[in-house]
């Protein structure tokens, strides 16, 4: 593998897509802050000013339908404020860059979709937290915790079949000589594969994709139609493999495990929060709704604090995927030419920033996936000298 080792550092990312790639991502963290700073100054004002009394106050209806109110009047408000920005970054940008194709009525339609999905997820919690402040005050927190597992469970199972399918078409894979190909890597991983389908990406998109998504029976690997008709075979294997790395080290229910430490870690210290904040803003108790922005707040700094190690957990995954997928194919070469291809038609970044890779990256860089390949082939030498001797 000596001379191939040779050959594949040829193997670079188009230094004119890197380029367009950084700056790219560079608008796109400079919109996640604003839009995260706007949601922090809107809330701080709620809390700081007579603004957030004064709503709970008009909103005299039952603590848990007086909640979710209030989250309606906070949810459409910040809509309003950050609906330009959302527009800009969301729809302009990826339309510059050549990422995407959507029409503006599609994209209008999916994003009905997606803050309307969040929107429902939203009351529901807001609801099911006040009621059980209001009916189990000394362990709502802990309560909350078990009822956002289950439904972050009922998520998973429905990603692949209910989910997805709000907005892209899913077939089956066709039958043929790559299917033949698949199904015969699986077997060979001891993987029983419950169907892999295909998704019409390229109906509104040009980035290439393939995930492993549900659990048990619901279990599906998809792949993106771009992905097929723009890849190997061999590549197209190569990612399989990496799927079904994912499957043979149970990443989904590690990930469902860690999602529920971190619910049970959040709520948790949101009940400490509330607590103190009866005292900080002279609240009723942890049930009055005027503390809704303040549970909001520190929930959000929650995430944002767990996020680096949460994204430093998932890269970990990532790389023992790759690895189990270098394994499998024992193709490093497919392997590399994947990630260049995908690096430069996704407008990756190859090797991200320190503080950009702790804040925004869950999967490993390019240059940390070719070095792993790059590895394996210098293994693969070694072992193959040493049996020769």
């Amino acid at each position: 593998m000596g001379e191939d080792l040779e050959k594949l550092r040829e193997f670079v990312p188009d230094p004119a897509r890197q380029q367009k790639a950084r700056e790219y991502h560079r608008l796109l963290r400079r919109g996640s802050l604003l839009e995260l700073g706007i949601g922090f100054i809107l809330l701080l004002v709620l809390l700081f000013t007579p603004a957030s009394t004064t709503l709970a106050s008009l909103l005299a209806f039952p603590s848990p339908w007086s909640a979710a109110l209030y989250l309606l009047i906070l949810a459409a408000g910040y809509g309003v404020i950050v609906a330009p920005l959302g527009y800009y970054y969301d729809f302009i940008l990826p339309h510059r860059y050549g990422l995407s194709k959507q029409v503006l009525v599609s994209w209008l339609r999916d994003k009905v979709k997606a803050s309307g999905l969040e929107l429902l997820l939203g009351l529901c919690l807001v609801i099911i937290v006040y009621w059980l402040i209001g009916n189990l005050p000394a362990l709502w927190w802990l309560a909350a915790a078990l009822i956002m597992f289950l439904v972050s469970l009922i998520l998973t199972w429905l990603t692949p079949t209910l989910l997805i399918p709000l907005f892209f078409k899913l077939k089956p894979l066709e039958e043929g000589g790559l299917k033949e190909k698949l199904v015969n890597l699986a077997r060979r991983a001891g993987v029983d594969i419950e169907e892999c389908l295909t998704m019409d990406l390229s109906s509104k998109a040009t980035t290439a994709n393939a995930m492993l998504s549900g659990w048990g029976k619901s279990r599906r690997i998809i792949f993106s139609d771009t992905l097929l008709q723009g890849y190997s075979w061999d590549e197209i294997e190569v990612t399989l493999a990496h799927e079904l790395g994912h499957r043979l080290h149970h990443d989904i229910p590690k990930l469902i495990g860690i999602q529920a430490a971190t619910f049970l870690l959040a709520f948790y210290l949101a009940n400490l929060a509330l607590r103190a904040g009866v005292v900080l803003f002279s609240l009723q108790g942890i049930g009055d709704i005027a503390g809704l922005p303040w549970l909001i707040l520190v929930l959000a700094m929650l995430i944002l604090v767990l996020q680096p190690a949460l994204n430093w957990y998932n890269r970990r995954i990532e790389i023992a995927a790759d690895e189990t997928a270098l394994a499998l194919s024992n193709n490093p070469q497919a392997f590399i030419g994947l990630m260049t291809k995908l690096t430069d038609q996704n407008l990756t970044e190859a090797e991200p920033g320190q503080w950009a890779k702790l804040l925004f990256y869950d999967h490993p860089t390019y240059n940390e996936r070719v070095k792993l390949a790059h590895n394996y082939i210098s293994h693969s030498d070694a072992k193959q000298s040493k049996e020769a001797f």
